[in-house]
């Protein structure tokens, strides 16, 4: 899906004008780029947290001569997606409600059947 189809379709969902919801969109968008730009963390609930990571110089190699290369600091943006989100994204057809938060799993108990074709492993002293 590309902008346009969002906004179609967000518009259609909510009643509203093309226009009006384009308008908004693009304000949405704005204020998330600016206000991570200043370095401080957007959090939408349930969606998910756009954040800036900084990068720091380094030394890479250039693959196709091996040469080494420096690679200036830099900063980028970043999206973590909340619980809710990943649920809906890993749910098998039906909206899912938030996972819990820890799960507790048993811990897996190892086979000593030996492989076939392979002799069991013996003890030294």
């Amino acid at each position: 899906m590309n902008k346009t189809e969002l906004i179609e379709a967000t518009a259609s969902a909510a009643g509203t004008s093309k226009a009006d919801t384009e308008r908004v969109i693009n304000s949405v968008i704005s204020e998330i780029e600016a206000i991570v730009r200043k370095g401080e963390k957007v959090t939408i609930p349930g969606f998910g947290t756009f954040s800036l990571t900084e990068r720091k110089a380094r030394i890479g190699r250039n693959p196709q001569t091996g040469e080494s290369i420096k690679i200036a600091a830099s900063k980028a943006p970043k999206f973590t997606a909340g619980s809710s989100f990943k649920a809906t994204v890993n749910s098998k057809g039906k909206a899912a409600k938030a996972a819990p938060a820890k799960a507790t799993a048993k811990p897996v108990a190892k086979s000593v059947a030996a492989k076939p074709g392979k002799a069991p492993a013996k003890k030294v002293k």
